[in-house]
């Protein structure tokens, strides 16, 4: 069995402004006394999957610096801990999924989605993100998954979410359904032994799975919205509000890094192995998602309708605070 884990990543160099014409600043934006140019330096909180590969790839480019900023980003395993960085101020940018972020503004935890992440792929045959069960399985497909036991990462989330909205789509119920909060490494193995029916999982683990005769019979993400952003970039209010030129230099940024992993699967397949510890030759394999350089509105307002019809999202969440305008 490939062993794989999502801890004890390398992170890359910040890629920056080592011109001695520039100025170099924090990220509040002031600039030391004598630079022609302004660096800022901002912190993004990032998770070592696939999804933020973008991230990554435009500090290889050269992106961030064309927009005037460095970016020292910071390898958490969930938003649990990119959250209070970006809200106390230890971070400025961070990665979340849309559900969190909704579920962030529903308690009163004032966040701003400034660009989109990663997005369905509209295959229904292969996403990046698959319920896998194993072969002998009865379940043949979403329908099948009324009243079974399903590993999630996370209870009272995302998955939650897109896996009842599969199964409502494919006509069954999705109300007898169990789930067991697993870590994404885990869940191969907790389908294998039985301890679950099936497992909501995204690559690597999806590709790994199916190399140890796991099956793919949903793909959510799709089949909820064959266009849907999963998750994003974003700010605290306060932040937005004390420093509206960083924010729009690192919306922008982030939107062409986006735009370029889109186009170039070849390199992100590359750039992967240098924050994961994903194997050269599963990266090679593995379905990658989509990199929206848009934030897909429709499909953040169904997840918000799905996340409140199902009590997951409470409190007044208005979308215009979530979705951030830039120009």
């Amino acid at each position: 069995m490939i062993s794989l884990t999502l801890a004890g990543a390398v992170v890359l160099t910040a890629c920056g402004g080592g011109d001695e014409e520039s100025g170099n600043t924090d990220a509040g934006g002031s600039a030391d006394s004598g630079g022609t140019a302004t660096v800022t330096t901002v912190r993004v909180g990032t998770i070592p999957i696939v999804d933020v590969a973008a991230l990554y790839l435009g500090q290889e480019q050269g992106i961030f610096e064309e927009h005037g900023l460095e970016v020292d980003p910071f390898l958490a395993q969930g938003g649990a801990a990119i959250v209070p960085a970006v809200v106390n101020g230890e971070a400025q940018f961070g990665f979340i999924n849309v559900t969190s972020l909704l579920q962030a503004e529903g308690r009163g935890v004032p966040l701003g989605l400034l660009a989109a992440g990663a997005g369905a792929t509209g295959n229904t045959e292969d996403d990046f993100a698959a319920v896998v069960v194993a072969a002998d399985s009865p379940i043949q497909g979403a329908a099948d998954l009324a009243g079974t036991r399903i590993a999630i990462n996370s209870i009272n989330n995302i998955s939650d979410t897109v896996v009842r909205q599969s199964v409502r789509q494919a006509g069954g119920d999705p109300s007898g359904i169990e789930f067991v909060e697993i870590p994404f490494p885990d869940m191969v193995a907790a389908v294998g032994t039985g301890q679950v029916d099936a497992a909501f999982t995204v690559e690597p683990f999806a590709t790994v799975g199916e190399s140890q005769g796991l099956r793919a019979v949903a793909f959510p993400y799709t089949e909820t919205d064959d266009d849907l952003t999963v998750a994003g970039w974003f700010t605290s209010d306060q932040y937005a509000a004390e420093n509206p030129e960083v924010v729009q230099q690192f919306t922008d940024a982030m939107t062409e890094a986006q735009a370029y992993a889109q186009d170039n699967p070849d390199q992100v397949r590359e750039v992967l192995g240098t924050y994961t510890q994903i194997a050269p030759e599963i990266a090679q394999q593995l379905t990658l998602p989509t990199y929206q350089s848009e934030i897909n509105r429709e499909s953040v307002e169904l997840l918000l309708e799905l996340g409140e019809q199902d009590g997951i999202i409470e409190g007044d969440v208005q979308l215009d605070n979530v979705l951030v305008e830039q120009d």
